[in-house]
Parts: structure tokens; C-alpha cells; sequence
């Protein structure tokens, strides 16, 4: 326990030692251990560095003088266990100075090692040598720094200046020490600056450049004033404060700062008066594209409207010229076989050909009606008028009218939900329901049978006309609604095309819908949703 103890208290003292302490192996020629404190005195930056530098320059740091060896300061040591040998001393930076070492050999692990201390006043004399070096630097930084440096006291007295300072101010070397900072400043500010020093004094913090309020001046010895930016800073000296000012002449960035300030007014003016002739022109051409715009659309709609008409009039022509003709024909061809029955018992041959005579003229007057009802929804000369009416009369009448289009074994069968009266437009419910019946009648086969829905609920009427007829392929079901449209599987079948054009106008003034799903070859089941108003009994 006190061995390790001893141990202990000797790595302590080695280790905090503030002077030279080392250990030197006489076997190895060199040291084998250094304190820290003794490897930066010789200016290296550890221990590690100190024993490196050593192997790498094959000498040692610290020699004897000359009429002394390493050989004769060990022999001496070991016989009296003590040695004091006037040495060398060689620092990190190549530097030499003399010292006085004091050696001490002791025995570990069967080998003689020796403890070396510098001692006597030369320790100091290195310590003194490095603060004058690091003073001389210090003052060399200063006197040449490219930025002005004055020292005051807390009275305002200047104690140092540097080289830019004195130019700065137009004052000679050494002129300004001794003098009040206040010589440095306008006389109109001078007693405030007074007042700001104090303050300062009483709270000294330190002012990074360009943290004072507006511009500063400076006066040079001649009367005249430059602008400046100054940062403070502070330290104390013996309980004595010390107040460093950093000077910069700021006359070229104010210079150009006020050619920036000139030019950007320019720019402004000539940007204003830019955007003044780019905002005349701009408007003139919007008007210009405006009117341009104007005319193009209304040159489009005129075109639009022309191409239209003239499709309709090819529509209207193409169609006409098929739907009058096969009616007329009819006609000239059953007149002509009237005059050739005139004997009375040929009688039912010629009723037979009146009746031929009077379907073709009915279809003739249909055509017509259509064309006119087309005219009459585009001129806005129809309108909804809803009135109470009765739903399931009005469906029996209508399906009483068609009756005469069936085909040979066809059928239409009703299923009509809606016993209370509703409000609606009668005469326009009425033609719907005819065209939507007379299409599934024209486009089904004989014996097949057509199917009439009709429910009421919330306020709504739903129309439901289902066939098994030819049915509708799904590229020519989105041009349905449009005038004097025919699907490409019925062109062989009579028909305007209208219908379902005029159908939809209808339910667009009852503010209704239309839908319609189809197979070819399956059926057609259209779909009719018209909002009504209730009756009070409803």
C-alpha cells in the first residue's frame, strides 16, 4: 500500500510540475519521458512531440556545454547521487539559450534512469524571452494593421496609436498619445461624445462595427471631417479600464454608396417611365385584341351559325327529298289505281287506296308538324303551363292515340303508379309520351311488345317506354339528341330525325331529364324524370 501510494504521489508532481522534468535512459541515449509543462517550455505541443523530435533529428533537445558530456554529468551523478551541469537548451522553433540541469539517478526494473530538472534562473529567462517575442508581435500586428487602432483610459486619454491611425487623422508619429479622444471628433458633437464615454465607462460592452446609430464623423488635425465606422472594445489593466476603438475610413463606400443611391434613382425614373409607356402600349393592344377578339367571335358565331345552317339545309334537303317523296309517291301512284276501278263493286279496292291516300298524307302533315314544332322551341314561342291534370287518364289517351301505329300482333302494356293528381304542363307531357311510343312502335318488330311506366314519388315523375326492338349501337347513342340525327341501323326505317331533339327542348322548359340505355338487336328503354308540384290532396 505505500509503495503504491509513493507511486501515486509521484505521478502527480511529475505531471503537475510547472518546470523541466525528465526522464533520461543512459542504455538508449534518450529521454524516455517528459512532463507536459516541460515539453511546452521547450515549445512542443506535447510529450509525444518532444520524444519524436528527438528520433527524427538525432539529437537531443538539451546538451551539456562545451567541456561537459553526457558520459562525465552520469558518471558524476551516479557516485555522489546527485549532479548539477551547465547545459544547451534547444527549443521546438530552433532557438538556443543556456541552462542549468540538475541530474538525479534512481534504479527501476534493473536499469539506471536518471531524472533531469532544469533549474536556476534560466527557466525565466525562457518565459521572459517568449512574452517579449509574443509582445513584439503584438505590437507589430498592431502597428501595421490595415484598420486605424487607438487606445484611451478611462478619461479619454489616448495611450497608443498605431501607424493608420496617425495617417487617418493627418497627425505625426506618436502626436496623438496623451491627447483627448475628443480631438478626434467634431466640435459640434464633442461634448456629446463626452457624455457617450461616460456612459460607456459606467457599462463598458463591446460595439461591433457599424452598431451606431446614423453616420459618424471624424475630424483630422486640419479642421477636416471624413465619415468613419468604430468598434469598441474594451479590457482592465491593474484595475484600470482601457477602452480600444477600431477605426475605419468609410469615405469610398459612402461615395459609392451615394452613386448607388443616384443610379437607382435614375433606374427608378427610367423604370417608371418604362412601365408608364409599356403600360400606354399594353393597353392600346389589349384594346386592339379586344376589338380583334370581338370581331373573331362574332366572325366565329357567323361562321358557326353558317356551317350550321348550312348542314341543316343538307340535313333538311337529304331528308325532305327521302320523307316527302315515299309519302307522294304513294299518293300519285293509289290516285292513278283509283281511276281505273270505276265500277261500283270495285269499290274496296278503291277505299283500299283512299286509306293509303290519307296515311300518306297524315305523314306528310307529322313531318310538317315536327319542322314546325322545331321552329316554334327555337323562337321561344313554346312554354311549360302546368295544370292539375289526372296521370293515368292522360296515359290511357295517349296510348288510346297511338293504338292505330301498332304493328301486326304488337302490344302496349301500361303500369302507372300515379293516382293523385299533379301539376303539369298537359299538351307538352303529351307529345312527349307520343314520340317516345310511336318510336318504340316504328323500330320493334310485329308481335313484340312495348311497355309503358310511370311512378310518382317525392315530387318527381318517372316515365319509363321500354321496347324490343332493333336497339342503338353506343357510338350513334351520344348524337341521339342532336337535329336531324338518324341512327346508321334505321336510316331504312321513315323519319325525320327530330324527335328526340324535340323531345329533349321539352323537358328542358318541364326542367326534366332524359336517359336511355340500348343493345343492338336487344331493345331500347328510355328513361323520362319530370319534376311536378304536389296537389293538396296528394
Amino acid at each position: 500500500m505505500p509503495s503504491t501510494y509513493a507511486h501515486a504521489l509521484a505521478s502527480l508532481l511529475f505531471t503537475q510540475a510547472q518546470e523541466f522534468i525528465g526522464v533520461y535512459d543512459e542504455a538508449a541515449h534518450r529521454f524516455i519521458r517528459v512532463n507536459p509543462m516541460g515539453a511546452q517550455l521547450l515549445g512542443y505541443p506535447s510529450e509525444a512531440a518532444f520524444l519524436q523530435a528527438q528520433v527524427a533529428d538525432d539529437a537531443l533537445p538539451l546538451q551539456p556545454a562545451a567541456g561537459h558530456s553526457w558520459e562525465a554529468a552520469l558518471h558524476s551523478a551516479r557516485q555522489s547521487g546527485h549532479a548539477l551541469v551547465e547545459a544547451d537548451v534547444t527549443r521546438a522553433s530552433g532557438d538556443a539559450t543556456h541552462a542549468r540541469i540538475e541530474l538525479t539517478p534512481f534504479e527501476h526494473e534493473g536499469r539506471t534512469l536518471y531524472l533531469v530538472r532544469l533549474s536556476g534562473p534560466d527557466r525565466l529567462l525562457l518565459a521572459e524571452r517568449e512574452l517579449a517575442q509574443s509582445v513584439s508581435r503584438f505590437e507589430a500586428v498592431v502597428a501595421n494593421a490595415t484598420i486605424g487602432i487607438i487606445m484611451c483610459d478611462r478619461h479619454g486619454q489616448i495611450v497608443s496609436a498605431n501607424h493608420l491611425s496617425e495617417q487617418l487623422f493627418g497627425y505625426r508619429p506618436a502626436e496623438l498619445l496623451g491627447q483627448r479622444i475628443e480631438v478626434l471628433v467634431p466640435r459640434a458633437v464633442g461634448r456629446h461624445h463626452e457624455q457617450l464615454r461616460e456612459s460607456f465607462n459606467a457599462a463598458p460592452s463591446v460595439r461591433a462595427m457599424g452598431a451606431h446609430r446614423g453616420d459618424l464623423l471624424g475630424q483630422r488635425q486640419d479642421g477636416s471631417v471624413f465619415p468613419v465606422e468604430v468598434s469598441l472594445s474594451y479590457f482592465h489593466l491593474d484595475e484600470e479600464l482601457y477602452v480600444v476603438s477600431y477605426i475605419l475610413d468609410i469615405t469610398y463606400k459612402k461615395e459609392a454608396e451615394r452613386e448607388l443611391i443616384a443610379q437607382r434613382q435614375r433606374v427608378e425614373k427610367l423604370n417608371a417611365e418604362l412601365e408608364q409607356k409599356v403600360a400606354d402600349r399594353t393597353h392600346a393592344l389589349l384594346s386592339t385584341l379586344a376589338q380583334l377578339e370581338q370581331r373573331t367571335e362574332e366572325l366565329a358565331k357567323a361562321l358557326a351559325a353558317e356551317q350550321e345552317l348550312g348542314e341543316l339545309k343538307s340535313r333538311f334537303v337529304s331528308m325532305a327529298s327521302h320523307e316527302f317523296r315515299t309519302p307522294l309517291t304513294a299518293v300519285m301512284n293509289s290516285a292513278t289505281l283509283i281511276e281505273k276501278y270505276p265500277e261500283s263493286e270495285q269499290q274496296d279496292k278503291r277505299v283500299k287506296h283512299l286509306q293509303r291516300i290519307r296515311s300518306s298524307v297524315k305523314h306528310l302533315n307529322d313531318i310538317l308538324e315536327e319542322f314546325l314544332s322545331v321552329g316554334r322551341i327555337e323562337e321561344g314561342k313554346v312554354q311549360a303551363r302546368p295544370v292539375e291534370l289526372a296521370l293515368p287518364e292522360l296515359l290511357s289517351e295517349v296510348v288510346a292515340d297511338v293504338q292505330g301505329l301498332l304493328k301486326a300482333g304488337q302490344r302496349i302494356s301500361q303500369h302507372v303508379g300515379c293516382p293523385a293528381p299533379v301539376v303539369l304542363d298537359p299538351s307538352l307531357l303529351r307529345k312527349i309520351l307520343v314520340n317516345l311510343l310511336s318510336n318504340a312502335i316504328k323500330y320493334s318488330a310485329e308481335g313484340s311488345e312495348v311497355t309503358l311506366r310511370a311512378a310518382c314519388a317525392a315530387g318527381q315523375l318517372t316515365l319509363t317506354v321500354q321496347d324490343q326492338g332493333v336497339g342503338i349501337s353506343k357510338e350513334d347513342q351520344e348524337h341521339l339528341f342532336e337535329r336531324f340525327f338518324r341512327a346508321r341501323n334505321v336510316t331504312n326505317i321513315p323519319g325525320t330525325g327530330l324527335g328526340l331533339y324535340i323531345v329533349g327542348r321539352y323537358l328542358e322548359l318541364m326542367g326534366g331529364r332524359i336517359s336511355l340505355h340500348s343493345e343492338l338487336n336487344r331493345g331500347t328503354t328510355v328513361t323520362v324524370t319530370i319534376p311536378y308540384e304536389n296537389h293538396p290532396a296528394d
